[in-house]
């Protein structure tokens, strides 16, 4: 027969998980009604300062307009941790412009790399790019981002409507929904324009991506990035003759949001 356990009259407490989602679809639809008409620095500083929005994190390619979301957010708190993608197939002029622009605007920069045990299975030559460019992507982008990620509850972006049609509903706040955790997609930038965003880098005397003068609006992977002919998609250089508009961190079709 068991022994009884002398256990006293309060009730035990017992450990419990919290898995609910950290957000909703509702605190998206909230947010994004609270901030109507506001401007991107008044949004800023109320999500980062009064903590709307939990812990934060900046996700940045350090490509040709990436200077003025990195310079908007350090205005506010340059502590706030920039994640930045290496996956060994950056062009050396945005190594150097990521270097640039951390000590510039003194960020907090966190370089993330693909899983050495990933590439030496499923990339062992480095040329997956040019047969299997969504497996590329998923290797040396998503995978690695999905696990920082884990660790924050929300991310800023520096999408921006016009940049693609993929990209033109866009909300400020969206769900992300590449997981069951409920973080949030901030998209400050979201309704500036190609005006608004050099009139930024003019008035804060703002270094530009070196590339940018040689053809290159849009700036990733050296492989997969050609340069733009005028009048062009500012995105239409990435991935040139592939049915692919996204490196799998954001995913087109999943833009009815709000």
């Amino acid at each position: 027969m068991k022994p009884e356990l002398s256990i006293g009259s309060e009730p035990r407490a017992r450990d419990t998980l919290d898995l609910a989602p950290r957000f909703t679809e509702h605190d998206a639809v909230r947010l994004n009604r609270l901030f109507r008409g506001s401007s991107t620095q008044e949004m800023l500083e109320s999500v980062i300062r009064d903590g709307l929005a939990g812990d934060l994190a900046v996700v940045s390619s350090f490509g040709a307009e990436s200077a003025v979301l990195l310079h908007l957010v350090a205005s506010v708190d340059a502590s706030v941790p920039v994640l930045f993608l290496d996956t060994g197939k950056h062009f050396a002029e945005t190594l150097a412009y990521r270097d640039l622009l951390t000590q510039r605007l003194g960020l907090n920069l966190v370089v993330l790399t693909p899983d050495p045990e990933d590439l030496a299975k499923k990339d062992e030559t480095g040329l997956r790019w040019s047969y299997d460019p969504d497996g590329c992507c998923e290797i040396r982008k998503v995978k690695p981002l999905e696990k920082a990620l884990a660790g924050f509850d929300a991310s800023f972006t520096g999408r921006k409507a016009f940049q693609a049609k993929t990209r033109a509903n866009l909300p400020r706040f969206e769900l992300d929904t590449s997981d069951g955790a409920g973080r949030l997609k901030i998209n400050p930038l979201i309704d500036w324009t190609a005006a608004d965003i050099n009139a930024w880098f003019e008035t804060h005397d703002l270094p530009r991506h070196p590339l940018i003068a040689q053809g290159y609006p849009s700036i990733g992977c050296s492989p997969c990035t050609t340069q733009v002919a005028e009048g062009e998609d500012p995105r239409s250089g990435r991935w040139k003759g592939w049915d692919k508009t996204e490196c799998g961190i954001h995913k087109p079709g999943e833009e009815p949001f709000l």
